[in-house]
């Protein structure tokens, strides 16, 4: 996060879901689920600059996927803009806002892209407008928004319960050097999250050892362990619906992935890779593969890191 007078830049991670369990269906409509859930650097770079009043929220494509420009949101029903709403009513600041967005996290990708957006504005816009909100109010006022807000606001590894209200941090002591590299790959089409929370009936459910031991290779850095213990119970669900996704985590599995799985919803689907090297093979390989048309990015794991650098990330390949 970088300020300077009268604006802050502030990068916007992506997450994935190493762990997704649905548990059931709440009185509210909405799905009870316990999720581990770990920012990534793959990254939007959001532009906060004060104005007298008003929102306005600009948003630029960088990279995406084929088919992503156009399921841009439109202004009005952008999440961050009804973030800086959100806060500036919650606080009664008086001015406005400028927030220029460079998308590079695919839409409706499962990787939480409007959502790292809107978490990155509560936070950018409390310390440019020195609101002075603890984190845990800006992680309610998230709620408010989505289920994945309040996990992004927190910024680290976490446990992820409820509908997305319940976070608690993971403490990750990775030794020394530790570092779990990714590929993730997107069709070139969204996933509406509603319509698969819709048709998911019964999935597969996990084991509470399975939890646990997802749980307990994130604390400890163990990228063996956490790609064994993968587990998404609306994998099945959207793979039935999207046959595509199945065949592009086959390939990633053949490509020789640690670990596939589903993020969220979908529509990405990320592989485990055993160092960088390894990750990048991967990632070669099934462009070859797949062709041209296909969307791949590796990126590294940020268990401890959330919206620190200015510019493009280092670990951006």
């Amino acid at each position: 996060m970088k300020t300077g007078g009268n604006g802050i830049s502030i990068a916007a991670p992506a997450k994935v879901n190493l762990f997704l369990d649905i548990l059931g269906k709440r009185a509210d409509g909405y799905h009870d689920l316990r999720s581990l859930v770990v920012p990534i650097s793959l990254a939007d770079e959001l532009v906060l600059e004060n104005r007298e009043e008003g929102i306005d929220v600009w948003c630029q494509g960088e990279g995406l996927p084929a088919g992503s420009h156009d399921v841009l949101p439109e202004p009005a029903h952008n999440l961050a803009a009804r973030a800086a709403l959100l806060l500036r009513e919650a606080t009664a600041f008086p001015g406005g806002v400028s927030i220029h967005i460079r998308k590079y996290i695919p839409v409706g990708g499962g990787l939480g892209g409007g959502s790292a957006d809107a978490a990155a504005t509560l936070v950018g816009l409390n310390r440019l407008w020195k609101t002075g909100l603890p984190v845990e109010r800006l992680m309610e006022l998230g709620a408010r928004l989505g289920s994945d807000i309040p996990a992004m606001v927190y910024g680290r590894a976490v446990c992820m319960e409820g509908r997305g209200e319940r976070v608690s941090p993971v403490a990750c002591r990775w030794p020394a050097g530790t570092a779990w590299w990714l590929v993730i790959v997107n069709p070139g089409f969204s996933v509406a999250t509603r319509d698969v929370y819709a048709r998911f009936r019964t999935g597969l459910t996990s084991s509470e050892e399975t939890f646990r031991n997802a749980a307990f290779a994130l604390e400890r850095g163990d990228v063996g362990l956490a790609s064994f213990s993968l587990h998404n119970s609306l994998e099945a669900t959207v793979f039935a619906k999207y046959p595509l996704l199945k065949i592009v985590a086959d390939k990633l599995k053949a490509a020789g992935a640690l670990g596939v799985l589903l993020s969220g919803s979908g529509a990405s689907v990320f592989a485990m890779a055993a160092g960088l090297d390894q990750a990048l093979a991967i990632e070669e390989k099934v462009r070859r593969d797949a062709g041209p048309w296909l969307w791949a990015r590796v990126a590294q794991v940020l268990p401890d890191g959330v919206m620190v650098a200015h510019g493009p990330l280092e670990a951006r390949v």
